[in-house]
């Protein structure tokens, strides 16, 4: 005699096979890798996308980033803050030198030596890491001429043992680094591999992940062997954020951005009310300032630049006759000049425009100066300056007083003589509220 099952049991099954056909639909999650890129000058604005990408691919829980870079090198402090932010990732981060005629000179090659995994597509090099303020002579000459200067070797030092400490932190060649440094070596893509500078030849993407799966890198938690083969690639191009940032820290456009402020701000205050130029002035000098504070600024060449600025304004209020404006034209060039504190030609200031600038200033400050002389040269319109030699009516007289009308206004007037009404006088002094005249000469015949 069979004996049917009890129904909390059966229940309780058809639960389970409920949860278990559940959790066999529930679709996992795809594992990828997110692709940053590295395209141009090493600045403020690519290490604030690198950053806020590594950020948000931890976020989103990507397997590893790969940072695809064609670099001809930047800013000492831009490198390292993506440096920092490539050691500390708990991400891995694969740096890939590609595609084909790209490059890693100067700082990115400190950036790929920080990464945890580095790879070059053929027909790429990396290497001149010589901070280019040293970058003088060439090696003959170099071997030939005297020691290098103390601030000069200090740098070339600071930069071979960051570069040296990169190196042996990856397990990659130490001495080469030294040598891209001490004479601006450079190395292609094969020859990178063999003296192993890098790690992986791969000529796209997904060459390098399929290349990249069960190596070991070591994170700042531990060793990690990646998992790297099929994974989605997803690539995450720089937002409006990072190009707007780009456009505003060229030191070129920041300048304009400053001077375009002041000289707004300027009309607003000598024409109050006009609104435009103030909001419109306020607004450049705000990105003006920003754009200089994400850059490596010399004190000096500030000090210079805001004197400048400033005896160019000065000379719209007190008119000293052009020797304020040329004088603040002056110090604007020397300014300019030494504003930005690196010897990177991707951040030099235009030397062009900062004499169009110059010129324009100069120029403002003549246009105030030949205003100044105009006004001076005109007869006042009010006071009692512009009632001197004014030819006036007589409108009654007793004795050596009266009234005349000037100006459509009637006066008490005294003159040495008598007049009589319907007289034409001219007014020779003003004594408070009285007026001296006299008769007008009588024509010659």
């Amino acid at each position: 005699m069979r004996h049917a099952l009890p129904p909390a049991f059966t229940a309780a099954v058809f639960a389970l096979l409920l949860v278990f056909a559940a959790l066999a639909g529930v679709a996992q999650p795809a594992r990828t890798a997110v692709v940053l890129t590295l395209d141009g000058a090493v600045g403020p604005a690519s290490a604030d996308h690198l950053r806020r990408g590594l950020a948000a691919a931890q976020r989103d829980g990507a397997t590893l980033v790969v940072l695809q870079i064609d670099t001809p090198g930047g800013l000492d402090s831009s490198m390292r803050e993506i440096v920092r932010a490539i050691t500390a990732s708990p991400l891995p981060v694969l740096a890939w030198v590609g595609p084909a005629g790209a490059r890693a000179a100067s700082a990115g090659t400190f950036i790929v030596y920080a990464s945890h995994l580095a790879a070059m597509a053929p027909g790429t090099n990396l290497g001149a890491a010589t901070p280019v303020a040293l970058a003088g002579p060439a090696p003959d000459e170099r071997r030939a001429a005297s020691a290098p200067e103390p601030s000069a070797a200090k740098a070339t030092n600071d930069a071979v043992a960051y570069l040296r400490s990169l190196a042996e932190l990856r397990g990659r060649n130490a001495d080469w680094a030294e040598r891209a440094v001490r004479d601006a070596a450079s190395l292609p893509a094969a020859a990178a591999l063999k003296a192993g500078v890098v790690e992986i030849l791969a000529d796209s993407v997904p060459a390098l992940l399929a290349q990249a799966d069960g190596r070991t890198v070591r994170l700042a938690a531990g060793d990690v062997r990646l998992q790297s083969a099929g994974l989605a690639v997803e690539r995450r191009d720089a937002d409006w954020r990072t190009r707007a940032l780009n456009v505003i820290t060229n030191p070129n456009l920041a300048l304009i951005l400053m001077a375009i402020g002041v000289y707004g701000l300027l009309f607003e205050f000598m024409s109050p009310g006009a609104v435009l130029p103030g909001v419109v002035g306020a607004i450049c000098l705000l990105l003006g300032l920003y754009a200089l504070s994400t850059l490596p600024i010399s004190s000096a060449g500030a000090a210079l630049l805001a004197l400048g600025l400033a005896l160019m304004v000065a000379e719209a209020f007190a008119p000293s006759f052009g020797v304020l404006g040329l004088g603040g034209a002056v110090a604007f060039v020397f300014g300019a000049t030494l504003l930005i504190d690196t010897d990177a030609p991707q951040w030099e200031v235009s030397l062009p425009l900062v004499a169009g600038l110059a010129l324009a200033s100069a120029a403002a400050a003549v246009v105030v100066v030949r205003a100044a002389l105009r006004v001076r040269r005109l007869r006042p319109h009010s006071g009692a300056q512009a009632m001197l030699d004014a030819t006036a009516r007589v409108l009654d007289w007793a004795g050596a007083d009266g009234h005349v009308l000037v100006h459509g206004e009637r006066w008490h007037a005294v003159a040495d003589a008598t007049l009589t009404p319907g007289d034409t006088v001219r007014v020779r002094a003003v004594d408070g509220l009285t007026l001296r005249v006299a008769r007008n000469a009588a024509p010659s015949s």
